[in-house]
C-alpha cells in the first residue's frame, strides 16, 4: 500500500510539472526567437531609413554610418547596397559571403518587402530602402545566433532544475505521506494478525497515521477488548460448569456406592443400572467441557514435527492396542510438519485413534499416514473396522453424532472443531477393503516461519 501511495502521488506530481514546464519552457523559447528576430528587423528597417535620406535625398551618410557603427556594437553586421548591388557602406564585420546575400537582395528588389532568413548560426534580415514600389537600394542585417541560443539554453537548464527539484520534493512528499498512512495501517493489520492466533491483550497504537486510521485502530482496539472480556467470561463459565457439574455427580456415584453395598439383589441391580447412567453423564459433561475448551481457543499456529508427533502418538497408544489385539502402525515421511495451534495435531490424533480401537475388532488394524498433496499435509488414520454408512458419516462431526452406543457424539466434533480452527479440513471415507479413514488436511509451514519452533507438547483431552 505504502508504495502503491508513493508511486500514485509521484505520477500526479510528474505530470502537473511536464504539464506546467514544457509549456512554458516551449512558450519563452518562442517568445525569445519573436523578440530577436523583431529587433534584427527593427535595426535593419532603422538603418534603411537612414539609408533612404542619404539615396533619395542626398543627406550626409553620418546618421546611416553611426546606425552601422550601432550595429556593430551590438554584435550584428550590417551593409547598404544600391539596386545594382553595389555596397553604399557597412560595419567592419564578417558579413555572410556575397553570394549569400546576392539572392536576397534580388528577391528583396523584385518584390519589395522585408525578407528573414536563418542560416545556420546567424539571422540574416534583408529591408527595402524606399518607397514600396520603387526602392532605391536593400540593406543587409546579419546577427548571430550564439547569444540567443545561451540564453535558451540557460532557461532550458533553469526549468530543468526546477522540475527536478520538484520531482525531489514530490519523492519526499509521496514517501512521507506513504509512510504517514501506511505504517499505522500494518500496524493495525499486525496487531489482527496477531489476536486471531490468540493473543488477546494484543492493541493497536491509536497515536499515528490520519484521523481516519486512528479512529480504526481505537475501533478496532474497542472489538479486541469486547472480545478478550466475551473469551475470559466463556471460560470462566466453563470453569463453573465444571466446578458445579462434577462434584454433584461425584457425590451422587458415591451415594448410589454406598447404597448398592446393602441393598437386596433386585434393587442392587437397579442401583448398578443407575451407576451407569451416573458414569454416562459423567463421560457426557467431560464431552461437552472439552467441546468448550476447543471453541473457546484460538490457536496461535507453531511449526509441527509430524513425523516425530506420529510416532510418539503410536508409542502411546500401542499398549493399549497390544491390550485389545490391535495392530498400529504409522507411515510419515521424514521431516513433515504442519502449521497448527499448540497441541491441537495431537488432540486429534488421540481422539481419532481412540475412536479407532474401539471400533476395530481383535485382529483388526488401525494405520496412520502423513504425506503431502498439493501444498496441503495430510494425514489418514485408517481401520478396518465396521465402518460407517454415508448419513453417519455427514453427521458425524455434529455434537451428539454418537457412532457407538457407548459413546457421547462429541470426539469428532472436537476435531471438527479444532482442525477447521487451524484452517483446515477433515472428512470421513471408507477404506479400501472395508472400514473408515478420517483425512485431515493442515496448511504447511509459511516460509517465512520455516525453520522449527516447537511442536506442542502438552497432549489434549481424549474425549470420544
Amino acid at each position: 500500500m505504502t508504495r502503491r501511495i508513493a508511486l500514485s502521488v509521484l505520477a500526479l506530481i510528474t505530470a502537473l510539472l511536464v504539464l506546467a514546464v514544457v509549456p512554458l519552457g516551449l512558450l519563452m523559447t518562442h517568445h525569445e526567437r519573436t523578440s530577436f528576430r523583431q529587433t534584427a528587423e527593427a535595426t535593419a528597417t532603422a538603418i534603411a531609413s537612414a539609408a533612404e535620406e542619404h539615396l533619395s535625398d542626398h543627406h550626409p551618410t553620418a546618421a546611416m554610418l553611426r546606425l552601422l557603427d550601432k550595429s556593430r556594437q551590438q554584435n550584428s553586421c550590417a551593409a547598404v547596397y544600391d539596386t545594382s548591388g553595389r555596397t553604399i557602406a557597412k560595419a567592419s564585420c564578417g558579413m555572410p559571403p556575397s553570394a549569400d546575400i546576392t539572392p536576397q537582395i534580388k528577391a528583396v528588389l523584385t518584390h519589395p518587402e522585408t525578407r528573414t532568413v536563418q542560416s545556420g548560426d546567424r539571422l540574416t534580415v534583408a529591408v527595402p530602402i524606399g518607397e514600396t514600389g520603387h526602392p532605391v537600394g536593400v540593406t543587409v542585417l546579419s546577427r548571430s545566433t550564439g547569444p540567443l541560443d545561451g540564453r535558451l539554453a540557460a532557461m532550458w537548464g533553469g526549468l530543468a532544475v526546477i522540475g527536478g527539484a520538484g520531482l525531489v520534493a514530490a519523492v519526499l512528499l509521496s514517501v512521507g505521506l506513504a509512510r504517514w498512512v501506511g505504517r499505522p495501517l500494518r500496524e493495525v493489520d499486525a496487531a489482527a494478525q496477531r489476536l486471531g492466533e490468540g493473543a488477546l491483550d494484543e492493541r493497536a497504537p491509536v497515536g499515528r497515521g490520519p484521523q481516519e486510521v486512528r479512529r480504526l485502530a481505537a475501533t478496532f482496539n474497542t472489538m479486541a477488548g469486547r472480545t478478550q472480556a466475551l473469551v475470559h467470561g466463556h471460560r470462566a463459565v466453563v470453569a463453573d460448569v465444571s466446578h458445579q457439574l462434577r462434584t454433584p455427580l461425584a457425590a451422587l456415584r458415591l451415594r448410589l456406592d454406598l447404597l448398592s453395598a446393602d441393598a437386596e439383589a433386585d434393587v442392587a441391580a437397579e442401583l448398578v443400572g443407575a451407576q451407569e447412567e451416573i458414569a454416562r453423564l459423567s463421560r457426557l459433561v467431560d464431552g461437552l467441557l472439552a467441546v468448550a475448551r476447543a471453541e473457546n481457543a484460538v490457536p496461535r499456529p507453531v511449526t509441527v514435527r509430524l513425523d516425530q508427533l506420529i510416532a510418539e502418538r503410536v508409542a502411546a497408544w500401542e499398549p493399549v492396542a497390544a491390550e485389545r489385539e490391535v495392530a498400529l502402525v504409522a507411515s510419515c515421511r521424514a521431516g513433515l510438519s504442519a502449521y497448527a495451534g499448540d497441541g491441537d495435531v495431537e488432540q486429534v490424533l488421540d481422539n481419532l485413534v481412540a475412536n479407532a480401537l474401539d471400533a476395530v475388532p481383535a485382529g483388526g488394524r488401525v494405520r496412520i499416514e502423513g504425506t503431502t498433496a498439493q501444498d496441503t499435509v495430510r494425514i489418514r488414520v485408517a481401520d478396518n473396522g465396521p465402518g460407517m454408512t454415508a448419513e453417519a458419516r455427514e453427521s458425524a462431526f455434529r455434537r451428539f453424532g454418537a457412532t457407538s452406543p457407548g459413546g457421547a457424539g462429541l470426539g469428532l466434533a472436537i476435531v471438527h472443531r479444532l482442525v477447521t480452527a487451524n484452517g483446515g479440513a477433515v472428512r470421513l471415507e471408507d477404506s479400501p477393503g472395508g472400514g473408515l479413514t478420517a483425512v485431515l488436511e493442515l496448511p504447511p509451514v509459511p516460509r517465512e516461519h520455516g525453520r522449527n519452533h516447537g511442536r506442542g507438547a502438552a497432549a489434549g483431552d481424549r474425549t470420544t
